[in-house]
Formats: structure tokens, C-alpha cells, sequence
């Protein structure tokens, strides 16, 4: 209990703000929310969804969206994430039988999940940096209190699902890569069932497939019998799991169109698309709101990217962003600077590199500056994050008077989050978005 003392604080906490967000925000005020509670409808009355024309209705969801969802208003006609694949909302069906169909009681499933992504963050720090005990915390409060995140975790979406299997693989690469021994065939498939459930929630997973195949690739480079080995021990059961819903989609939707996204596309017309965009505003002003929305909205854009906080809390966040580049910028000149072993490095950085090309390449279609589409890759995020921090703190003077000094960390930058966390929920969240 001792050691893990620092995790079950950011737990606890965690769950304390999480509960807040999902009891106060008001109903249906997150992205896509309404779209996500109608497929575990679907699902409660006996249908496996199906994407289909009149899924989306860009006129009458804006309408919806500016009356803060009054009641006179159905919800119903949002069903324009059918196309999604049905792991999350098959573990929302007992919720929703059980409570009656209740959204507060739906967010909180979504918050558990969510606890977890909190608690393998915390476990790779401790692989990542073993000899810098106030990393692990550091990290875990990164990931646990990102105002955005928080509120996309106390949200009903299938995104709390799929950043835990990402945490999970990530969990077991770094080990397997990291490990003096021969990792065992259970380990190896345990792997593969993972990604494999991946593949059944979301496609955010599926960058995982490339940065297991390195990993992989690199540790029996050259030993090309346990490459292949190993290579069929993880992907044979993943591809199995995936092939059970890319064949339904096969069947549902005919052509190639595995995950049904080529469905999507052709339904929901009306949606804001880049090169509208580069036609009617010029490049650069594509490019800065595309830069300053996924600023704005990785830190917390809340409600269907309508409330922005003030001007003064992105300058903060700025100033902040700067401390962290600023401390990565200096870091290589602290003697004890936390380093990661380097395949754990490349993991993580991969990790960024597939989610942050997967993010450019949706906007390259249709303009959807969401920071929180980097979400996939937080824990790489967070790691950076408290490198460069741990980095600054060490180089500090109040440092080298008293090393123990660096255990301020955890505590500051979780007590700093947590409280933008209730200033977003009750001063700009709640004002903005309750009914009047």
C-alpha cells in the first residue's frame, strides 16, 4: 500500500472529478455522445446496428446542438456512429438494462475504464523510470486530471475502451521489450488477444498493429524461425478476433469496406470537409485554426467544441507548454536525467508518430481539429511531459540544495490540474451549457 500510495491518491481523486462531470454535465453536452448511447439502444432492442442514409442530418443535429438539447428535441435521429465496432457498447448492455437506460449511470462505466488507463500509465512509469520515483505519479496526473480527458472519460464513447487496450499493449511491449529473459508464448498471445479486442472497439487501436510488428521485428531480427514464430503466436488470434467483425462488414456493406468507413462517408454529408475549407479561407487560415483549435481543445474545448475558456487559461497552458520544451531543450544537460531504456523509447515515440499521421490524415478530409483525436498516444505524451519537467526540476537550484525536492512534482502538477478541472466544470461547462 505504501508504495503504491501515490496511485491511489490519483485514483481516488480522479474518480472524485470524474463522478463530478458525469453527475453535473448535462445531458448529451460531449462530442458524439447521443451517437454512442443510441448503438447500446440498438443493441437493447435486439439490433446490431447498420450504418444507413438519414444516420446524420447536419441541419437538424446543429439545431439540436444550439438549444442545448431542450427536451422538445429527440436525441433518436443520432445514429451516425453504427459503423463502429460493438466491444464497448456490448459491456454498456448490462448497464443500461440494469439502471433503465440511465446516462449518468453509462458515464461511470466509461470512468471506470478510464481509472485503468490511469493505472497502466502509472505501471509503465515505474518500467520507464524506475530509478525517479516521482515519475509514476507525475505521469499518472498527467493522464488522470487533462481536463479534456476527463471529460471525454466521463463521457458514454467508446474512446475509455480503447485507450485502455492501448495502455494494456503498450504495458505488455515495453515489458516483453525490455525483458533480460525470453518472453513466453502466453505472454506473446496474451498480446494478440488484446490487440484483437482492439480491433472489435475502435479504430484508434489499429496503430497498435504497426508498432507491435516493430517491436517484434526488432527483437528477433536476424532469428528469423522465432520471428515467424512469434509473429503467428500474436497476430494469428488478433486477426482472427478482427476478421469476426471485418467479415460481417463485408457481408453488410459488400466491396472492401472492412470497417464500414466507406458507409460512413456517404452518410454523413454536410460535414465540414478541408478542402471547402482551402478554398473558401486560403491555407493559412486553415492551418492556424487547425493549430490553435487542437491547442485549445487537447487542453479542454468542452460541449460540442462550444465552450472555450477564457483567453487567460490557454495563455497559462501556452506558458506551460513552453516550461515543458524549455525543460526538454535543457534536459540533456542534467546529469540525472531520467532515461528511458531506448526500446521503450521507440515504442512510445512510434506510439505519437502513428496517432499524431492518423490525426493529420482525417483533417486532410474533413475539418475535425479535436485535440483529444491525440488521446491514443497520452501516455507518450505524459511520458515527454514528465521527462521534461523531471529534467527542469533537477536543473533547478532548489534542487541541488535538497534532491528530495523533485517529489513536489507529482503533488504541484496534479493540485494545478485538478483545479482547472472544477474551474472548467463549474465556472465555464455548466454556465455555458445548462438549460436555462
Amino acid at each position: 500500500m505504501r508504495r503504491y500510495l501515490g496511485l491511489w491518491l490519483i485514483l481516488a481523486a480522479y474518480l472524485s472529478v470524474g463522478v463530478l462531470y458525469a453527475v453535473y454535465t448535462p445531458p448529451w453536452q460531449a462530442p458524439d455522445e447521443p451517437a454512442h448511447y443510441n448503438y447500446v439502444r440498438q443493441l437493447a432492442g435486439g439490433d446490431l446496428p447498420v450504418i444507413a442514409p438519414g444516420d446524420y442530418d447536419q441541419d437538424y443535429q446543429a439545431q439540436v446542438i444550439s438549444s442545448r438539447f431542450a427536451p422538445e428535441y429527440s436525441v433518436t435521429p443520432f445514429s451516425y456512429e453504427d459503423h463502429q465496432p460493438p466491444l464497448y457498447y456490448l459491456l454498456q448492455l448490462p448497464v443500461y438494462w440494469l439502471s433503465g437506460g440511465s446516462l449518468p449511470a453509462m458515464r461511470l462505466l466509461s470512468l471506470l475504464l478510464g481509472a485503468g488507463v490511469v493505472a497502466l500509465a502509472y505501471a509503465i512509469a515505474t518500467k520507464l523510470f524506475p530509478a525517479h520515483p516521482w515519475l509514476p505519479p507525475t505521469m499518472a496526473a498527467f493522464v488522470a486530471f487533462l481536463p479534456q480527458h476527463v471529460a471525454m472519460l466521463a463521457a458514454v464513447n467508446n474512446d475509455s475502451l480503447a485507450e485502455l487496450l492501448i495502455a494494456a499493449i503498450l504495458f505488455g511491449l515495453i515489458t516483453l521489450s525490455t525483458s533480460t529473459h525470453e518472453p513466453s508464448q502466453r505472454a506473446w498471445l496474451l498480446l494478440g488477444l488484446l490487440l484483437g479486442l482492439g480491433f472489435l472497439t475502435k479504430a484508434t487501436v489499429y496503430i497498435m498493429a504497426p508498432v507491435t510488428a516493430l517491436v517484434v521485428l526488432w527483437r528477433y531480427w536476424g532469428d528469423w524461425r522465432s520471428m515467424w514464430r512469434v509473429g503467428v503466436v500474436v497476430f494469428a488470434p488478433a486477426l482472427f478476433l478482427g476478421a469476426l467483425w471485418w467479415g460481417r462488414n463485408l457481408f453488410v456493406y459488400g466491396g472492401l469496406d472492412i470497417l464500414g468507413a466507406a458507409a460512413h462517408d456517404q452518410v454523413v454529408v454536410g460535414q465540414p470537409r478541408t478542402g471547402e475549407w482551402l478554398q473558401q479561407y486560403g491555407w493559412r487560415y486553415t492551418v492556424a485554426a487547425f493549430l490553435r483549435t487542437t491547442f485549445q481543445s487537447f487542453w479542454g474545448q468542452f460541449g460540442w467544441m462550444g465552450v472555450v475558456m477564457p483567453s487567460w487559461v490557454y495563455q497559462l497552458l501556452l506558458l506551460f507548454s513552453g516550461l515543458v520544451i524549455l525543460g526538454w531543450s535543457f534536459s540533456w544537460r542534467a546529469a540525472d536525467r531520467p532515461r528511458p531504456p531506448r526500446p521503450a523509447a521507440h515504442i512510445l515515440l512510434s506510439t505519437f508518430l502513428f496517432s499524431a499521421a492518423l490525426y493529420l490524415g482525417y483533417n486532410l478530409t474533413y475539418v475535425q481539429h479535436q485535440g483529444r483525436y491525440l488521446f491514443p498516444a497520452l501516455i507518450p505524451i505524459a511520458a515527454a511531459v514528465a521527462v521534461a519537467l523531471g529534467a527542469a526540476a533537477c536543473l533547478s537550484p532548489l534542487h541541488r540544495r535538497w534532491p528530495p525536492a523533485a517529489l513536489l512534482l507529482p503533488p504541484l502538477l496534479a493540485a494545478a490540474l485538478l483545479s482547472l478541472d472544477l474551474l472548467a466544470l463549474f465556472r465555464f461547462i455548466l454556465p455555458q451549457l445548462t438549460l436555462p
